[in-house]
């Protein structure tokens, strides 16, 4: 079967974020320069700039994802794929569930880290083992010593992982205890890890990031959003947390100075233009206003006299 390998960057923060930085716009072109791609816009707790993000990505050569890091009760969390705002402030395993019931994906951003809201180890969704797990193991080592035949595989499977991947490098962490930390408990639960550089300016876009396997297509160019969902669902995912992607580092951050400035180059003059049309709208409308309040004082002072 045919396959292809994709790069994104899932945890990436624009301008519609309260602590963004950068449009879309501009974000979307420096990850198609340095080679991801894909990358999920996921703003705090608004969504409108991702789906705009999302639309438009295929312009620039990438694959559109629509996410948002939602504030739950417990902590933040990631919701990739969705089309729609999860309810702010709700419990952790609740806001999962909507998640995956909208087809989205769960992740679970700078786990532990609670100077960044995020979500303690107690209050991460965890498969449960079978209640009768311990009787299944006894039965199968005895069938597999008295030479009955029984089939393990025949057990009933271990309930279903509540969410379905966990940021075990995050590159805006200090140090690489919490990433490791994360790591250890991806690998205990058996969820998929992904890698994300959580930039909040230009510069950082990319500078961690997930490198995807999709079955079923020859290039990056037949990938779609649904298929990047399904590939971290099964966990074919690893991830590049080094803090400069040596096959990023040359364009990375030199790059990113210049494709800033020459994009605000080309957004100046329409922006000064529209200024410039604003505040001439606004004089005319005061000046009208002046004017009707100046007849409206004369006919007034004019009424004394009559």
């Amino acid at each position: 079967m045919s396959r292809v390998t994709v790069s994104v960057d899932p945890h990436v923060h624009s301008e519609g974020s309260y602590d963004g930085h950068e449009p879309v716009e501009l974000i979307l072109e420096h990850a198609a320069e340095i080679g991801l791609d894909a990358v999920v816009i996921t703003d705090h707790d608004v969504i409108r700039e991702s789906k705009r993000a999302a639309e438009i990505a295929p312009e620039y050569g990438l694959i559109g994802i629509p996410g948002v890091e939602v504030s739950t009760a417990h902590g933040h969390l990631l919701a990739i794929g969705v089309e729609r705002m999860p309810p702010r402030g709700r419990p952790y395993a609740e806001t999962v569930s909507w998640i995956r019931e909208r087809g989205g994906v769960a992740i679970v951003p700078h786990p532990f880290q609670r100077s960044r809201h995020g979500v303690r180890q107690r209050d991460i969704p965890v498969p449960e083992p079978p209640a009768d797990a311990d009787e299944r193991v006894a039965a199968d080592g005895a069938s597999e010593g008295d030479g009955s035949g029984a089939d393990p595989e025949a057990a009933p499977a271990a309930p279903a992982a509540e969410v379905d991947a966990i940021e075990v490098f995050n590159a805006w962490l200090f140090t690489g205890y919490r990433n490791r930390r994360a790591r250890r408990f991806a690998a205990e639960h058996g969820y998929p890890g992904v890698a994300a550089s959580d930039a909040h300016h230009l510069r950082y876009v990319g500078r961690a990031f997930t490198e995807l396997t999709v079955e079923g297509a020859d290039s990056v160019r037949e990938v779609t959003a649904d298929d990047v969902l399904a590939a971290i669902r099964r966990g074919t995912t690893t991830v590049d947390g080094r803090r400069a992607p040596v096959r990023m580092a040359a364009k990375h951050y030199v790059g990113a100075a210049g494709r800033r400035s020459a994009y605000y180059a080309r957004t100046g003059a329409t922006r000064g233009a529209l200024a410039t049309k604003r505040t001439a709208i606004g004089g005319a409308v005061a000046a009208k206003v002046a004017a009707l309040q100046s007849i409206h004082r004369t006919r007034r002072i004019l009424s004394w006299f009559v």
